[in-house]
Protein backbone atom coordinates (compact mmCIF):
# COMPACT_ATOMS: atom_id res chain seq x y z
CA UNK A 1 0.00 0.00 0.00
CA UNK A 2 3.00 2.31 0.78
CA UNK A 3 4.69 1.76 -3.14
CA UNK A 4 1.05 1.95 -4.58
CA UNK A 5 0.68 5.40 -2.52
CA UNK A 6 3.54 6.62 -3.85
CA UNK A 7 3.28 4.95 -7.37
CA UNK A 8 0.09 7.25 -7.27
CA UNK A 9 1.19 10.54 -7.09
CA UNK A 10 4.76 10.36 -8.99
CA UNK A 11 4.59 14.09 -9.62
CA UNK A 12 4.60 14.61 -5.45
CA UNK A 13 7.07 11.79 -5.08
CA UNK A 14 9.96 13.22 -7.37
CA UNK A 15 9.70 16.93 -6.09
CA UNK A 16 10.05 15.04 -2.45
CA UNK A 17 12.85 13.18 -3.43
CA UNK A 18 14.46 16.61 -5.07
CA UNK A 19 16.34 17.81 -1.79
CA UNK A 20 17.37 14.51 -1.02
CA UNK A 21 18.82 14.10 -4.58
CA UNK A 22 20.73 17.76 -4.64
CA UNK A 23 21.81 17.08 -1.12
CA UNK A 24 23.25 13.44 -1.30
CA UNK A 25 24.85 14.86 -4.90
CA UNK A 26 26.10 17.80 -3.42
CA UNK A 27 27.69 15.50 -0.73
CA UNK A 28 29.25 13.25 -2.99
CA UNK A 29 30.77 16.35 -5.11
CA UNK A 30 31.72 18.24 -2.71
CA UNK A 31 33.85 15.86 -1.07
CA UNK A 32 35.06 14.59 -4.23
CA UNK A 33 36.36 17.63 -5.16
CA UNK A 34 37.80 18.40 -1.77
CA UNK A 35 39.78 14.96 -1.60
CA UNK A 36 40.65 15.36 -5.33
CA UNK A 37 42.31 18.99 -4.35
CA UNK A 38 43.96 17.32 -1.68
CA UNK A 39 45.32 14.61 -3.53
CA UNK A 40 46.43 17.30 -6.14
CA UNK A 41 48.43 19.28 -3.68
CA UNK A 42 49.72 16.43 -2.32
CA UNK A 43 50.92 15.05 -5.42
CA UNK A 44 52.44 18.86 -6.03
CA UNK A 45 54.35 18.83 -2.90
CA UNK A 46 55.57 14.99 -3.70
CA UNK A 47 56.96 16.29 -6.74
CA UNK A 48 59.60 18.81 -4.97
CA UNK A 49 61.02 15.88 -3.66
CA UNK A 50 61.51 12.67 -0.62
CA UNK A 51 61.02 14.20 2.84
CA UNK A 52 62.43 17.46 1.21
CA UNK A 53 64.00 20.45 3.49
CA UNK A 54 64.51 23.92 1.93
CA UNK A 55 67.03 26.20 3.26
CA UNK A 56 66.18 29.89 2.38
CA UNK A 57 68.65 33.13 3.15
CA UNK A 58 67.22 34.62 5.79
CA UNK A 59 66.99 38.58 6.47
CA UNK A 60 70.03 40.90 7.08
CA UNK A 61 69.96 44.24 8.17
CA UNK A 62 71.74 46.69 7.33
CA UNK A 63 72.02 50.43 9.25
CA UNK A 64 68.57 49.45 10.38
CA UNK A 65 67.35 48.74 7.15
CA UNK A 66 66.35 44.98 7.08
CA UNK A 67 66.49 43.53 3.47
CA UNK A 68 63.66 41.21 3.94
CA UNK A 69 63.39 37.17 3.57
CA UNK A 70 66.14 36.36 1.12
CA UNK A 71 68.00 39.20 1.78
CA UNK A 72 71.19 37.56 2.89
CA UNK A 73 74.03 35.50 0.99
CA UNK A 74 75.36 33.26 4.01
CA UNK A 75 74.28 30.35 2.21
CA UNK A 76 77.37 28.78 0.43
CA UNK A 77 78.78 25.57 -0.32
CA UNK A 78 80.51 25.29 2.60
CA UNK A 79 77.16 25.06 4.46
CA UNK A 80 76.59 22.41 2.14
CA UNK A 81 79.25 20.33 3.27
CA UNK A 82 78.82 20.76 6.81
CA UNK A 83 75.59 19.44 6.44
CA UNK A 84 76.21 16.78 5.04
CA UNK A 85 77.95 15.59 8.11
CA UNK A 86 74.47 15.62 9.72
CA UNK A 87 73.31 11.87 10.55
CA UNK A 88 69.34 12.71 10.09
CA UNK A 89 70.41 13.92 6.78
CA UNK A 90 69.94 11.47 3.35
CA UNK A 91 70.94 14.35 0.88
CA UNK A 92 72.44 17.65 0.73
CA UNK A 93 72.61 19.85 -2.29
CA UNK A 94 73.28 23.70 -2.38
CA UNK A 95 71.95 25.60 -5.70
CA UNK A 96 72.04 28.28 -7.60
CA UNK A 97 69.56 29.36 -10.68
CA UNK A 98 68.94 31.86 -13.07
CA UNK A 99 67.28 32.61 -16.35
CA UNK A 100 69.23 32.13 -19.31
CA UNK A 101 68.43 32.22 -23.41
CA UNK A 102 69.46 28.27 -25.02
CA UNK A 103 70.26 28.20 -28.36
CA UNK A 104 70.12 24.74 -30.40
CA UNK A 105 71.33 24.73 -34.67
CA UNK A 106 68.29 27.27 -35.64
CA UNK A 107 66.05 26.75 -32.29
CA UNK A 108 65.97 28.96 -29.00
CA UNK A 109 64.11 28.94 -26.09
CA UNK A 110 64.24 31.27 -23.13
CA UNK A 111 64.52 28.81 -19.65
CA UNK A 112 65.90 28.83 -16.16
CA UNK A 113 69.41 26.83 -15.35
CA UNK A 114 69.65 25.32 -12.15
CA UNK A 115 73.48 24.68 -10.64
CA UNK A 116 73.73 22.08 -8.31
CA UNK A 117 75.26 18.56 -7.00
CA UNK A 118 74.32 15.27 -8.33
CA UNK A 119 72.57 14.88 -4.49
CA UNK A 120 69.69 17.03 -6.15
CA UNK A 121 68.84 14.23 -7.94
CA UNK A 122 67.97 12.68 -5.16
CA UNK A 123 66.31 14.90 -2.87
CA UNK A 124 64.02 15.75 -6.07
CA UNK A 125 63.47 12.17 -6.79
CA UNK A 126 64.24 13.13 -9.96
CA UNK A 127 65.64 9.87 -11.89
CA UNK A 128 67.11 10.57 -15.89
CA UNK A 129 65.42 8.53 -18.52
CA UNK A 130 68.59 9.06 -21.11
CA UNK A 131 72.10 9.23 -20.84
CA UNK A 132 73.35 10.26 -17.36
CA UNK A 133 73.72 12.46 -14.75
CA UNK A 134 77.08 14.34 -14.29
CA UNK A 135 79.41 13.44 -11.34
CA UNK A 136 80.30 15.47 -7.80
CA UNK A 137 83.66 16.35 -10.09
CA UNK A 138 81.93 17.77 -12.62
CA UNK A 139 80.06 20.07 -10.07
CA UNK A 140 83.31 21.32 -8.54
CA UNK A 141 85.02 21.69 -11.54
CA UNK A 142 82.80 23.18 -13.52
CA UNK A 143 82.40 21.04 -16.88
CA UNK A 144 80.21 22.50 -19.54
CA UNK A 145 77.73 19.58 -19.30
CA UNK A 146 73.74 19.76 -18.78
CA UNK A 147 70.70 18.16 -18.22
CA UNK A 148 67.57 19.14 -19.95
CA UNK A 149 64.08 18.98 -18.80
CA UNK A 150 61.27 17.82 -21.06
CA UNK A 151 59.62 21.42 -22.16
CA UNK A 152 63.30 22.47 -23.09
CA UNK A 153 63.93 19.18 -24.86
CA UNK A 154 61.00 19.87 -27.17
CA UNK A 155 61.33 23.26 -28.04
CA UNK A 156 65.02 22.55 -29.14
CA UNK A 157 65.25 20.01 -30.79
CA UNK A 158 61.23 18.62 -31.33
CA UNK A 159 59.30 16.17 -30.11
CA UNK A 160 60.26 12.53 -30.01
CA UNK A 161 64.42 13.44 -30.36
CA UNK A 162 66.71 11.93 -28.08
CA UNK A 163 69.22 14.77 -27.09
CA UNK A 164 71.92 13.15 -25.51
CA UNK A 165 75.82 14.05 -26.61
CA UNK A 166 74.56 17.15 -28.86
CA UNK A 167 75.89 20.55 -28.25
CA UNK A 168 73.91 24.14 -26.88
CA UNK A 169 74.56 26.83 -25.89
CA UNK A 170 73.88 28.79 -22.84
CA UNK A 171 75.01 32.73 -22.77
CA UNK A 172 77.47 32.06 -25.70
CA UNK A 173 79.25 29.22 -23.60
CA UNK A 174 79.07 26.00 -25.40
CA UNK A 175 77.48 22.84 -23.17
CA UNK A 176 77.13 19.20 -23.84
CA UNK A 177 73.43 17.37 -23.29
CA UNK A 178 74.41 14.19 -21.28
CA UNK A 179 71.01 13.70 -19.92
CA UNK A 180 67.27 14.09 -20.10
CA UNK A 181 65.02 14.35 -17.16
CA UNK A 182 61.79 11.84 -16.35
CA UNK A 183 58.59 14.24 -16.90
CA UNK A 184 57.09 16.01 -14.01
CA UNK A 185 54.29 18.39 -14.96
CA UNK A 186 53.38 21.80 -13.52
CA UNK A 187 53.36 22.29 -10.03
CA UNK A 188 50.58 23.94 -7.48
CA UNK A 189 51.35 27.63 -8.88
CA UNK A 190 50.72 26.18 -12.87
CA UNK A 191 55.00 26.30 -13.07
CA UNK A 192 56.23 23.70 -15.65
CA UNK A 193 58.41 22.35 -13.65
CA UNK A 194 60.16 20.32 -16.94
CA UNK A 195 61.16 23.84 -18.72
CA UNK A 196 64.65 23.66 -16.57
CA UNK A 197 68.16 23.33 -17.39
CA UNK A 198 70.27 21.30 -14.70
CA UNK A 199 74.09 21.73 -15.05
CA UNK A 200 77.13 21.57 -12.41
CA UNK A 201 77.02 23.83 -9.20
CA UNK A 202 80.32 25.73 -10.35
CA UNK A 203 79.61 26.04 -13.76
CA UNK A 204 76.54 27.93 -13.49
CA UNK A 205 77.92 30.34 -10.19
CA UNK A 206 81.16 31.07 -11.25
CA UNK A 207 80.38 31.04 -15.23
CA UNK A 208 77.03 31.99 -15.87
CA UNK A 209 76.47 34.37 -13.06
CA UNK A 210 79.49 35.51 -11.12
CA UNK A 211 78.49 34.82 -7.48
CA UNK A 212 80.44 33.01 -4.50
CA UNK A 213 77.23 32.09 -2.46
CA UNK A 214 74.21 29.74 -3.26
CA UNK A 215 70.60 30.78 -3.80
CA UNK A 216 69.54 27.39 -1.09
CA UNK A 217 70.11 24.85 -0.07
CA UNK A 218 67.83 21.46 -0.86
CA UNK A 219 68.60 18.16 1.33
CA UNK A 220 66.33 15.70 2.83
CA UNK A 221 65.65 13.96 5.56
CA UNK A 222 66.66 10.15 6.55
CA UNK A 223 63.08 9.47 6.78
CA UNK A 224 59.77 11.42 6.88
CA UNK A 225 59.47 10.77 10.99
CA UNK A 226 62.82 12.33 11.47
CA UNK A 227 61.56 15.42 9.73
CA UNK A 228 61.75 17.88 12.69
CA UNK A 229 65.00 16.28 13.78
CA UNK A 230 66.49 16.91 10.63
CA UNK A 231 65.71 20.30 10.93
CA UNK A 232 66.63 21.28 14.17
CA UNK A 233 69.96 19.72 13.62
CA UNK A 234 70.67 21.45 10.08
CA UNK A 235 69.51 24.84 11.91
CA UNK A 236 72.46 24.27 15.08
CA UNK A 237 74.86 23.35 12.12
CA UNK A 238 73.98 26.48 10.30
CA UNK A 239 74.39 28.74 13.24
CA UNK A 240 78.06 27.17 13.88
CA UNK A 241 78.82 27.69 10.45
CA UNK A 242 77.94 31.55 10.38
CA UNK A 243 79.17 32.14 13.84
CA UNK A 244 75.68 33.25 15.23
CA UNK A 245 75.72 33.92 19.08
CA UNK A 246 73.33 32.63 20.97
CA UNK A 247 71.29 35.93 21.04
CA UNK A 248 72.00 36.12 17.36
CA UNK A 249 68.35 35.20 14.94
CA UNK A 250 68.95 32.82 12.81
CA UNK A 251 70.11 33.93 9.05
CA UNK A 252 68.56 31.36 7.26
CA UNK A 253 65.19 29.56 6.80
CA UNK A 254 64.30 26.47 6.84
CA UNK A 255 60.82 24.70 5.39
CA UNK A 256 60.15 21.13 5.72
CA UNK A 257 58.50 18.93 2.90
CA UNK A 258 56.18 17.41 5.85
CA UNK A 259 55.38 21.21 7.39
CA UNK A 260 54.46 21.86 3.62
CA UNK A 261 52.16 18.87 3.26
CA UNK A 262 50.64 19.47 6.78
CA UNK A 263 49.80 23.02 6.23
CA UNK A 264 48.64 22.06 2.54
CA UNK A 265 46.49 19.15 3.95
CA UNK A 266 44.94 21.47 6.68
CA UNK A 267 44.01 23.93 4.02
CA UNK A 268 42.24 21.43 1.63
CA UNK A 269 40.15 19.91 5.02
CA UNK A 270 39.15 23.25 5.85
CA UNK A 271 38.12 23.80 2.48
CA UNK A 272 36.07 19.74 2.12
CA UNK A 273 34.48 20.56 5.34
CA UNK A 274 32.85 23.80 4.85
CA UNK A 275 31.47 22.55 1.00
CA UNK A 276 30.32 19.48 2.86
CA UNK A 277 28.55 21.22 5.39
CA UNK A 278 26.75 23.16 2.74
CA UNK A 279 25.69 20.31 1.50
CA UNK A 280 24.60 18.37 4.56
CA UNK A 281 22.36 21.59 4.71
CA UNK A 282 21.07 20.48 1.67
CA UNK A 283 20.31 16.87 3.18
CA UNK A 284 18.57 18.32 6.36
CA UNK A 285 16.18 20.59 3.86
CA UNK A 286 15.46 17.72 1.89
CA UNK A 287 14.46 16.33 4.72
CA UNK A 288 12.13 18.68 5.95
CA UNK A 289 10.80 18.25 2.71
CA UNK A 290 9.99 14.54 3.56
CA UNK A 291 8.49 15.58 6.38
CA UNK A 292 5.66 18.40 5.28
CA UNK A 293 4.94 16.02 1.85
CA UNK A 294 4.00 13.96 4.64
CA UNK A 295 2.29 15.48 6.55
CA UNK A 296 0.36 16.75 4.19
CA UNK A 297 -0.25 13.39 2.76
CA UNK A 298 -1.55 12.32 6.21
CA UNK A 299 -3.88 14.76 6.30
CA UNK A 300 -5.31 13.91 2.98
CA UNK A 301 -5.50 10.25 3.83
CA UNK A 302 -7.22 10.79 7.12
CA UNK A 303 -10.77 8.98 5.91
CA UNK A 304 -8.63 5.78 5.17
CA UNK A 305 -6.73 6.10 7.73
CA UNK A 306 -10.16 5.79 9.97
CA UNK A 307 -11.43 2.83 7.72
CA UNK A 308 -8.01 1.10 8.01
CA UNK A 309 -7.98 1.21 12.29
CA UNK A 310 -11.52 0.67 12.45
CA UNK A 311 -11.44 -2.86 10.51
CA UNK A 312 -8.11 -3.69 12.71
CA UNK A 313 -5.21 -2.39 11.42
CA UNK A 314 -3.30 -1.73 14.45
CA UNK A 315 -1.13 1.01 15.85
CA UNK A 316 2.05 -0.65 14.36
CA UNK A 317 0.50 -1.17 10.78
CA UNK A 318 -0.48 2.49 10.36
CA UNK A 319 3.19 3.54 11.48
CA UNK A 320 4.99 0.75 9.39
CA UNK A 321 3.08 2.26 6.07
CA UNK A 322 4.35 6.01 6.25
CA UNK A 323 7.40 5.17 7.35
CA UNK A 324 7.99 3.20 4.71
CA UNK A 325 7.02 5.43 2.37
CA UNK A 326 9.17 8.55 3.80
CA UNK A 327 12.12 5.69 3.56
CA UNK A 328 11.64 4.60 0.09
CA UNK A 329 11.34 8.45 -0.57
CA UNK A 330 15.08 9.08 1.00
CA UNK A 331 16.31 5.84 -0.53
CA UNK A 332 15.68 5.84 -3.72
CA UNK A 333 16.47 9.63 -4.07
CA UNK A 334 19.71 8.93 -2.30
CA UNK A 335 20.31 6.77 -4.87
CA UNK A 336 19.36 8.80 -7.91
CA UNK A 337 21.82 11.95 -5.80
CA UNK A 338 24.66 9.05 -5.39
CA UNK A 339 24.43 8.70 -9.89
CA UNK A 340 24.55 12.63 -10.29
CA UNK A 341 26.85 13.46 -7.53
CA UNK A 342 29.44 10.74 -9.48
CA UNK A 343 28.43 12.13 -12.98
CA UNK A 344 28.56 15.82 -11.50
CA UNK A 345 31.87 14.82 -9.87
CA UNK A 346 33.30 13.73 -13.30
CA UNK A 347 32.31 16.57 -15.40
CA UNK A 348 33.75 19.51 -12.77
CA UNK A 349 37.58 17.32 -13.20
CA UNK A 350 37.52 17.11 -16.49
CA UNK A 351 36.35 20.53 -17.06
CA UNK A 352 39.10 21.98 -15.16
CA UNK A 353 41.80 19.11 -14.96
CA UNK A 354 41.30 18.31 -11.32
CA UNK A 355 41.64 14.99 -10.33
CA UNK A 356 38.49 12.84 -9.35
CA UNK A 357 38.84 11.38 -5.60
CA UNK A 358 35.49 9.46 -4.78
CA UNK A 359 35.47 8.33 -1.91
CA UNK A 360 33.58 5.10 -0.47
CA UNK A 361 32.86 6.46 2.73
CA UNK A 362 31.53 9.39 0.97
CA UNK A 363 29.03 7.59 -0.73
CA UNK A 364 28.42 5.18 2.69
CA UNK A 365 28.12 8.20 4.59
CA UNK A 366 25.51 9.99 2.02
CA UNK A 367 23.57 7.34 1.61
CA UNK A 368 22.87 6.10 5.16
CA UNK A 369 22.23 9.96 6.35
CA UNK A 370 19.51 9.48 3.55
CA UNK A 371 18.23 6.94 5.63
CA UNK A 372 18.09 7.97 8.59
CA UNK A 373 16.71 11.37 7.26
CA UNK A 374 13.94 9.40 6.10
CA UNK A 375 13.50 7.32 9.43
CA UNK A 376 13.75 10.92 11.37
CA UNK A 377 11.83 13.16 9.38
CA UNK A 378 9.75 10.72 8.55
CA UNK A 379 8.59 9.79 12.21
CA UNK A 380 6.36 12.53 13.41
CA UNK A 381 3.94 12.00 10.48
CA UNK A 382 4.17 8.01 10.23
CA UNK A 383 3.35 8.61 14.46
CA UNK A 384 0.87 11.24 13.99
CA UNK A 385 -1.16 9.51 11.50
CA UNK A 386 -0.95 5.73 13.57
CA UNK A 387 -1.97 7.84 16.68
CA UNK A 388 -5.17 9.42 15.26
CA UNK A 389 -8.61 8.52 16.64
CA UNK A 390 -10.84 5.94 14.12
CA UNK A 391 -13.83 7.73 14.98
CA UNK A 392 -12.68 10.86 14.27
CA UNK A 393 -10.80 10.01 11.67
CA UNK A 394 -13.75 8.56 9.61
CA UNK A 395 -15.60 11.79 10.74
CA UNK A 396 -13.06 13.80 9.04
CA UNK A 397 -13.95 15.83 5.82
Amino acid sequence: MAFQSLASNKVRAALTMLGIIIGVGAVITMTAIGQGASQAVQNQINSMGTNALLIFPGAVSVGGISSGAGGSQRLTEDDANALKKSDWLAAVAPTVGTSVQVIAADANWSTRITGTTPDYFRVRNWPIVSGSEFSDADAKSGTKICILGKTVVTNLFGEGVDPVGQTIRIKHEPFTVTGVLQEKGSNSYGQDQDDVIIAPFATVQRKLMGITWANNIMASSITAEASAAASADAAQILRTQHKLLPSDDNDFQIRSQVELAAAAEQSTATMTNLLTAAAVISLLVGGIGIMNIMLVSVTERTREIGIRKSIGAKFANILFQFLTEAITLSLVGGVIGVILGYIASSFVSQANGWILVISPQAVGISFSAAALIGIFFGWYPARKAARLNPIEALRYE
